[in-house]
C-alpha cells in the first residue's frame, strides 16, 4: 500500500547532518511552484514561498537489489589534466579533477571520483509526467548525441557532449550538455528542456552507487540538494544541485519507496521522504527525486533551462563546496576552462601536443574522427591518483544484468597486456609522455618478494590489478609478462628513454621479467599454487586455458630478443641466453601448435590451433571447457592469434603455415559456434570483414534466451561475437604480407584503408566509442534488438579497440607495422 506523507504549514526546519554523525536529523522542503524567484551568489534560484512537510524516513529498506548500467557507452569524460614531472600533482594554481563520467541510452551512467574505479552514481535521467503517461527518459525518448567542441572537419576536440532525447510520443525534447570542471572534483549537466504539450512535469531521478556498492547508501533532501553518502564511517558524498529551484524533492528506496515507484502510482510526485535513514540502521539502494515547475506551451512558459552539477567529496562540506562552485562558476567558464583556454590547459591543448595526428588523418576514411576521439578516449581512462595507470574500459560488461552489492572494478582495471596496446597506441600519435608515465607505473604490478602474501619465483606481472596496485587476479600470463620488456624496448628505440634509464629500467624490471620468462618457477599467491614451465602459459591472452599459445609465444619469443638487446647495452653478459631460447622457441613453434591432421585441415595443409595444452597439436587433447562451453578437441579451435607471429617479426607474413591459417580463418562456411569471420557492410556499401576471438567461444549473449553473458548462469548457448580490433590485426597482416611480397601499390594500399580502417570505423557508435563485442546476426538479438555490427552491452569504449585502431592508422600512415620489432626478425633470422 503506497505511503503518502501528512503535509503541514509550519515554519521551516533546520537540516543538521554529518555523514559521520550517529543521528540525522532531516527535514524535506516542499516548494510552492512559482516563476517569481530570487537568485543567490552560488547561482542558485530559490522560490520565495516556502511550505514544508514533517520529518520522515523512507519505507522500503534496501530496495530492489542493485545492478550496473547498460555498458554500452555512447561517451565517456573526464578534464585533461597535464602532468607534472610526471605525476597528477594538485595545487592551487594547477588543481587536479578526479571525476570521470559516462553516457548511455541517452541518460548519464556511471560517474566515477577518487580513483576511476571508484562509481558514485548509476544514472541519472529525467521522469517525464503528463497527460496519461509517466516517462523515463532512457526508455521513453529517442536520443541522438554529438560532440560540444569539433573542428571545420567534424573532430572532436573535447569529451563534451550535447545528447538530445526526443519523446517518442512527441510531447517534450531534452537537450542536455555534459563534461567536468578541471577546476574541481565535480561536473556540470546543462538542460534545456522544451515541452510541446500543456501539464509537462520534469522530474530529476538519481540513483547512487557510492563508493562503488549500490547496497549500502543513505539520501538526504538537504534544502536545494541531493545529498547521498554510504552507511560507513568514511565515505565519499555527492551533492546534487541546480540553478533553478526544485518544488519538491523527495528520498526513497528503488523499487519501493523511490520517486519513480510514487510517480508511476498516479503520476503525481506525493509519497515524499526527507532521508532513508535516521540511524545509519537503514541503508540500501537507493534514489534522489526532484520535481521541477510544471510547463504549458498555452501559457508560453514551455521551456526549463538550468545548469545542474553533481559535486563529490570526502565529506558533506567539500562536497557541496564543489557543488556550489561549479554553479557559480558558470557554464561557459567552466565549459572554456574544460576545452582550453588562456588560463587552462585542456582537451584542444592535448591534441595540438599529438604531432603525428594530422598526417595520419588523411589515412582514414572518415577525415580523422575516430581518430581523434581515440586519441581523447584512450587519455580518459588513465587513472590520476595513480598516473600512468591506463585501464582497459570505463564500464562493467554487461552492467544492467550484473550485481552491484559489493564492489566490483569491471573493467576499470590494468592488465599489462590491454596496458602494452594502450601505450603503444600513445607512442604512434606522437605522445612521448603518457607512455613514458605508464612504462614506469608498471613496477607497482609487477610480482617480488615484497608482494603482499606471495611465495614463489619473482619477475612475471599481476593479470589484473587496481590502479592503486591492489591485487585482484593472479593467474600467470607469459605474455603480460612479456609485453613490458617489449615496451621499454620501444621507447628507447624511440628516444623516450635514455640509454641510463633502459639500463636502469632493465636492472629494476625487464631482466627479472626475462628471466621469469626463461625459468618460470613456482607461483604461490591467493589460490593459484602451481609451477610455470616456459613456454607453457597458466593463461593465454583471453585468460581461459592453459598450454602453448601462438600468441603468448609471439610475445615471449619478442620479449626475450627485447631483452637481449637492453641486456647488450646495459653490458649484462647472462642477455646472450635470451637470444639462444627464443630461436629454440621459434624452431619449436610447429612441433608444439601446429596440427597438419585435424578434421579442419584441407589436403593435410598443416594450421595453426588455438591453444595446445601438452604441446602435442596432433593429439585429440581437449580444451578446458570455459564460459559455459564444453571443451573440444584443440584440433577445431581456430583463433586468429598466430597472426602476432607476424607483427612481432617472429615469422614472415607469407610464411606457408601462416598462410594455411588465415585460410581457415576466413572459412564462412564453418557452423557458427566454430566459425571466426562474419562480413559487414561499411558506410560505402562495401563489405567489411569482423572476427570472433576463436570457435567454441562463449563470452557473450545467449543465442536462444538472448539474456546477457551469465545473466542467469553460464549457458552451453551463449555465443562470444566479433570483436573489432581484430579487423585491426587483419588489418596490419595484410599490410606486412603486401610488404613482404613487394606488391604495395598506392592502389593496394587504398583497398586496405578501405577495407581494414574504413572496417574498424564502421563500429563505432554514434557517440565514436569503439566497442569490445559487435553482434554478429547469430541467434536471439536479445532485449535491444541489436543490429548487424552494433556494439553489444559486453563493454564500450574499450581502450584495446581504439588502440588498435590508432596504431593500423599509423601503420598505413608509415606504410609499415608499428608493433613490428625489427630486431626480433634481423636476430632470428642470423
Amino acid at each position: 500500500m503506497k505511503t503518502v506523507l501528512h503535509k503541514t504549514t509550519h515554519k521551516k526546519s533546520v537540516i543538521a547532518h554529518a555523514v559521520n554523525a550517529a543521528v540525522i536529523g532531516a527535514s524535506i522542503f516542499a516548494l510552492t511552484a512559482c516563476s517569481d524567484t530570487s537568485t543567490t551568489d552560488t547561482g542558485t534560484s530559490k522560490a520565495k514561498e516556502l511550505t514544508t512537510t514533517t520529518n520522515s524516513i523512507a519505507p522500503g529498506a534496501p530496495g530492489i537489489d542493485p545492478t550496473w548500467a547498460f555498458s554500452g557507452k555512447t561517451g565517456i569524460g573526464t578534464s585533461y589534466e597535464p602532468y607534472v614531472d610526471g605525476q597528477y600533482q594538485s595545487s592551487a594554481e594547477n588543481p587536479v579533477s578526479k571525476v570521470w563520467f559516462s553516457l548511455a541510452q541517452g541518460i548519464l551512467t556511471e560517474t566515477m571520483y577518487g580513483m576511476i574505479h571508484n562509481a558514485q552514481l548509476k544514472e541519472m535521467q529525467f521522469i517525464v509526467t503528463g497527460e496519461g503517461f509517466v516517462d523515463t527518459e532512457k526508455e521513453d525518448t529517442i536520443s541522438t548525441i554529438e560532440y560540444l567542441h569539433q573542428d571545420e572537419q567534424g573532430r572532436p576536440l573535447s569529451l563534451a557532449y550535447k545528447v538530445t532525447n526526443k519523446a517518442k510520443n512527441g510531447q517534450y525534447q531534452i537537450e542536455k550538455h555534459f563534461f567536468t570542471d578541471p577546476n574541481r572534483d565535480s561536473m556540470m549537466m546543462k538542460v534545456i528542456f522544451t515541452a510541446y504539450a500543456d501539464g509537462i512535469t520534469p522530474h530529476l531521478y538519481a540513483n547512487p552507487h557510492i563508493d562503488n556498492s549500490g547496497a549500502n547508501d543513505i539520501a538526504v533532501i538537504e534544502e536545494q540538494a541531493l545529498v547521498a553518502f554510504t552507511d560507513k564511517a568514511e565515505s565519499s558524498v555527492m551533492t546534487i544541485k541546480s540553478n533553478v529551484a526544485f518544488t519538491q524533492a523527495s528520498a526513497g528506496f528503488v523499487g519501493t519507496s523511490d520517486g519513480l515507484s510514487d510517480l508511476k502510482d498516479n503520476g503525481k510526485l506525493d509519497s515524499l521522504y526527507s532521508s532513508t535513514s535516521a540511524d545509519k540502521a537503514s541503508a540500501g539502494n537507493i534514489a534522489l527525486t526532484a520535481q521541477y515547475p510544471t510547463l504549458n506551451k498555452a501559457q508560453g512558459s514551455n521551456t526549463l533551462e538550468m545548469n545542474v552539477a553533481i559535486g563529490f567529496g570526502a565529506d558533506k562540506q567539500s562536497s557541496l563546496a564543489n557543488t556550489d562552485a561549479t554553479l557559480a562558476t558558470g557554464y561557459d567558464k567552466v565549459l572554456s576552462a574544460y576545452l582550453g583556454d588562456d588560463k587552462h590547459t585542456g582537451w584542444k591543448d592535448y591534441l595540438a601536443s599529438l604531432p603525428a595526428i594530422n598526417a595520419m588523418s588523411a589515412n582514414t576514411t572518415d577525415d580523422g574522427q575516430l581518430l581523434y576521439t581515440s586519441a581523447l578516449v584512450l587519455k580518459a581512462q588513465e587513472d590520476k591518483t595513480h598516473a600512468g595507470a591506463l585501464i582497459a574500459s570505463l564500464s562493467n560488461p554487461w552492467g544492467d544484468s550484473v550485481s552491484a552489492k559489493v564492489g566490483s572494478t569491471g573493467y576499470k582495471a590494468v592488465w599489462p597486456r590491454d596496458f602494452y596496446q594502450c601505450a603503444m597506441a600513445f607512442l604512434a600519435m606522437g605522445d612521448t609522455e603518457t607512455p613514458k608515465v605508464a612504462f614506469e607505473y608498471l613496477k607497482k604490478v609487477q610480482v617480488s618478494q615484497q608482494t603482499p602474501e606471495y611465495v614463489g619465483t619473482p619477475g612475471w606481472f599481476l593479470q589484473k590489478t587496481h590502479v592503486d596496485g591492489e591485487i585482484e587476479w593472479v593467474g600467470v600470463q607469459l605474455d603480460q609478462t612479456a609485453m613490458p620488456i617489449m615496451l621499454g624496448w620501444k621507447l628507447w628505440q624511440a628516444g623516450v628513454l635514455t640509454d641510463t634509464e633502459i639500463t636502469q629500467w632493465y636492472q629494476e624490471m625487464l631482466k627479472p621479467a626475462a628471466e621469469f620468462l626463461v625459468t618460470g618457477g613456482k607461483v604461490k599467491l591467493d589460490w593459484n599454487d602451481t609451477e610455470i614451465i616456459p613456454p607453457s602459459t597458466q593463461q593465454e591472452r583471453w585468460e581461459e586455458q592453459a598450454g602453448v599459445s601462438p600468441s603468448t609465444t609471439a610475445a615471449v619469443i619478442a620479449g626475450l630478443v627485447a631483452a637481449s638487446d637492453l641486456g647488450k647495452l646495459a653490458k649484462d653478459g647472462e642477455a646472450e641466453e635470451y637470444l639462444a631460447i627464443a630461436k629454440k622457441l621459434q624452431a619449436s613453434l610447429e612441433s608444439t601448435m601446429v596440427t597438419n591432421n585435424g578434421e579442419l585441415a584441407k589436403d593435410n595443409k598443416p594450421y595453426y590451433v588455438r591453444i595446445s595444452p601438452n604441446g602435442n597439436p596432433n593429439n585429440d587433447d581437449k580444451l578446458l571447457d570455459n564460459n559455459g562451453k564444453p571443451g573440444l578437441d584443440q584440433r577445431t579451435i581456430l583463433d586468429g592469434g598466430f597472426l602476432e607471429l607476424v607483427r612481432y617479426g617472429v615469422k614472415n607474413a607469407n610464411d606457408s603455415v601462416i598462410q594455411n591459417s588465415v585460410m581457415l580463418i576466413d572459412d564462412t562456411e564453418l557452423e557458427h559456434n566454430l566459425r571466426v569471420k562474419y562480413e559487414f557492410t561499411a558506410k560505402d556499401g562495401s563489405k567489411i570483414p569482423g572476427y570472433r576471438r576463436y570457435g567454441n567461444d562463449g563470452y557473450g549473449e545467449d543465442i536462444t534466451t538472448g539474456l546477457s553473458y551469465a545473466e542467469k548462469g553460464n549457458t552451453e548457448d551463449q555465443r562470444g561475437r566479433v570483436w573489432p580490433f581484430f579487423t585491426g590485426e587483419r588489418g596490419h597482416y595484410e599490410l606486412a604480407l603486401a610488404k613482404s611480397t613487394d606488391t604495395l601499390t598506392p592502389e593496394v594500399h587504398q583497398q586496405l584503408i578501405n577495407t581494414y580502417v574504413q572496417g574498424m570505423e564502421t563500429f563505432a557508435n554514434e557517440g565514436l566509442m569503439l566497442p569490445e563485442q559487435a553482434w554478429d546476426g547469430v541467434g536471439n538479438p536479445t532485449r535491444y534488438n541489436y543490429e548487424m555490427g552494433q556494439g553489444t552491452n559486453s563493454a564500450t569504449p574499450l581502450a584495446w579497440t581504439h588502440a588498435e585502431y590508432v596504431k593500423l592508422v599509423r601503420s598505413m600512415t608509415d606504410k609499415a607495422v608499428w608493433d613490428f620489432y625489427p630486431v626480433v626478425a634481423e636476430k632470428l633470422n642470423q
